[in-house]
C-alpha cells in the first residue's frame, strides 16, 4: 500500500506508455518526454501561481496587513486575474529597440529556466530526464541566463535597460563562481554528477534519527548556507534586487517591457527561484529523503516538497525582513568572502572524507570551516574602513 502510494505517478506514466507498446522505441522515448515535460509544466506552473499570492500573503501578515484577500475564497484566485491582466495588456516596443532581440530575450530565459527543473528527482524513480551528468547540465543550461538578461538590456536600446542589464551580469557571474564551488564537494564526496546518485548517498541514520545528509557536517552546512545564498543573487531576490532597483534603475534590464513579456521574466525568475532551491535539497537536504527513518511510510515527493516549501519560505522571510544591499557591498561579499569560504569547504570535505567520515573528521572539518571564517572576519572587518557616522544640521 505505502509503495503503492509513493510510486502512484510512475504508475500512471506507465498506463500512458501502454497503447504504446508495440511501437518503435523512439516513439516510446517522445511519448515519454512529452508526458514529463507536460508534468513538469502542470505542476511549476501552478506552483509559480500559488507562491505569487502566498507570497504576498505572508508579506503581508509580516507587515501587519492582509495583501491580496479580494478576488476568490481568501484571495487564491488572484494569479488569475494577474494573469489576465498580463495577457490583455498592450505590448510597447520601443521604435529603436532591436525587435528580434528584445522579442528573444524572455522566451530564452524563461526556457532555461524550465529545462533546469528537468533533472531534479523530486521523488523515488521520479527524475523527469536522469542523465549522468545531471549537475553539470543544471549549471550549463543555468549560465545561459546571463545572456538572455543581455538580450533584454542591449534589444530594449535604453540605458536604465542597459546598465541595469551590466549590473545584473557582474553580479551573477560573481555569485555563479561559489555556486558551482560549493556543489563540487558534494560530487568529490559521491563521486558522481548524477543527481539520483546524490540523493542516494544520503540514504541512512544514525540511530534512526539523525540522516546522514550532508547537511548535518560541518563543510555541508557551510556549502549550504553559501550555496542558498548565491541562489538569492543568482534570483534576483532581496536583499540582492539590486538589478531591479526602482529607485535607481527603474526596472533594469526589464524597464521596456511590458504585458506578457513581462509576465515571462516574473515567472522566470521564479522557477529559476524554484530549480536552485530544488538543487538545494538535492545536494544538501537528502532530496526525497525523511528526516527519521520512522517516517518513511509517507511518500518520497511529499518530503520532497515540503523541503522545497520550505526553502520557499526563507525565501519569502528574507525579503521581509532585509533591506536592500549596495551593489558595492554584495560584490565586495562575493569576491572577499563567499569565494575563499567556498574553496574551504571543498578542503574541509577532503579533511572529512580522509579521516573516515567518523566523529574525527566530523570536528577536523568543523575546525577547518572556524579557522578560515576567523581569519576573513578579522581581515574583511567594516568598522576599520568606515568611521562612526556623525549627523549635522543646519543651525
Amino acid at each position: 500500500m505505502i509503495d503503492s502510494l509513493d510510486q502512484i505517478f510512475v504508475r500512471v506514466k506507465q498506463l500512458l506508455l501502454a497503447p504504446l507498446a508495440g511501437a518503435p522505441d523512439w516513439v516510446v522515448q517522445i511519448a515519454s518526454s512529452l508526458i514529463n515535460i507536460f508534468a513538469l509544466l502542470g505542476v511549476f506552473l501552478t506552483l509559480f501561481a500559488l507562491i505569487s499570492v502566498l507570497e504576498r500573503k505572508i508579506l503581508g501578515r509580516m507587515q501587519n496587513r492582509y495583501g491580496p484577500n479580494r478576488v476568490g475564497p481568501f484571495g487564491l484566485f488572484q494569479p488569475v486575474a494577474d494573469g489576465i491582466k498580463m495577457l490583455i495588456k498592450e505590448d510597447i516596443v520601443p521604435v529603436r529597440a532591436d525587435k528580434i532581440v528584445h522579442f528573444l530575450a524572455p522566451i530564452l530565459i524563461a526556457a532555461t529556466a524550465i529545462l533546469a527543473l528537468g533533472v531534479i528527482p523530486y521523488g523515488r524513480n521520479m527524475t523527469p530526464f536522469a542523465i549522468d551528468g545531471g549537475i553539470l547540465f543544471f549549471f550549463a543550461v543555468g549560465s545561459t541566463t546571463e545572456l538572455a538578461v543581455f538580450m533584454a538590456g542591449w534589444g530594449s536600446n535604453n540605458k536604465f535597460s542597459m546598465l541595469g542589464a551590466m549590473r545584473a551580469i557582474a553580479q551573477m557571474i560573481s555569485y555563479e563562481l561559489p555556486l558551482i564551488i560549493t556543489v563540487l564537494p558534494v560530487v568529490m564526496v559521491v563521486g558522481s554528477l548524477t543527481p539520483d546518485r546524490i540523493v542516494a548517498a544520503q540514504d541512512g541514520y544514525t540511530f534512526g534519527v539523525v540522516p546522514h545528509w550532508f547537511v548535518v557536517t560541518p563543510w555541508g552546512a557551510a556549502a549550504f548556507i553559501l550555496f542558498f545564498v548565491s541562489g538569492l543573487v543568482e534570483s534576483n531576490r532581496t536583499p540582492f534586487d539590486v538589478p531591479e532597483g526602482e529607485s535607481e534603475i527603474v526596472a533594469g534590464h526589464m524597464t521596456e517591457y511590458s504585458g506578457f513579456k513581462y509576465a515571462t521574466f516574473f515567472m522566470a525568475e521564479y522557477i529559476g527561484m524554484f530549480a536552485i532551491s530544488g538543487l538545494g535539497v538535492t545536494l544538501f537536504l537528502g532530496g526525497w529523503q525523511p528526516p527519521i527513518a520512522a517516517l518513511r511510510f509517507i511518500p518520497s515527493y511529499v518530503w520532497f516538497f515540503a523541503k522545497l516549501g520550505g526553502l520557499l519560505f526563507v525565501y519569502i522571510w528574507i525579503r521581509g525582513t532585509l533591506p536592500r544591499a549596495r551593489v558595492d557591498q554584495i560584490m565586495n561579499f562575493a569576491w572577499k568572502f563567499m569565494l575563499p569560504m567556498a574553496f574551504t569547504c571543498i578542503v574541509a570535505a577532503a579533511v572529512w572524507h580522509y579521516e573516515g567520515r567518523g566523529l574525527a573528521g566530523w570536528f577536523s572539518s568543523l575546525a577547518v570551516i572556524a579557522v578560515v571564517y576567523i581569519a576573513l572576519s578579522r581581515l574583511i572587518d567594516t568598522r576599520k574602513k568606515f568611521a562612526t557616522r556623525t549627523y549635522r544640521f543646519a543651525e
